[in-house]
């Protein structure tokens, strides 16, 4: 059975709020689990204590018994200090295209040529 430790959503429309669950990886993502672990709360403002609670010790349970957790549970044990800080991939999205580049570059030489006359 392949565990993970992952988000449970509740709340309303708009007005997320998610539980950090032990599950079997084949169950829904708000259907049935072994073990609620924690909760997150989105809503609340990043520097506040209540954003992130987790039951530590149980966490560090799931971990030794294989379940592996999520891309974003795995954020909340680095911050927390549980786990080793990950390398991430940057995939330079926010990087314009050569075309872009290109356009961005005439533009500058057309706009420094006059001012050279």
């Amino acid at each position: 059975m392949s565990m993970k430790i992952r988000l449970a959503r509740g709340g309303s429309k708009k007005r997320p709020h998610y539980a950090i669950v032990a599950t079997d990886s084949r169950m829904p993502r708000d259907g049935r689990f072994l073990e609620k672990l924690g909760t997150y709360n989105p809503l609340l403002a990043k520097d506040s204590e209540d954003r992130v609670k987790m039951d530590v010790e149980r966490v560090q349970y799931w971990i030794a018994k294989g379940a592996q957790p999520t891309d974003r549970v795995a954020r909340f044990l680095e911050a927390a200090g549980l786990a080793p800080k990950a390398e991430r991939k940057n995939m330079k999205k926010a990087v314009p295209g050569a075309k872009a580049t290109k356009r961005a570059a005439e533009k500058a030489a057309k706009a420094a040529a006059p001012a050279e006359e």
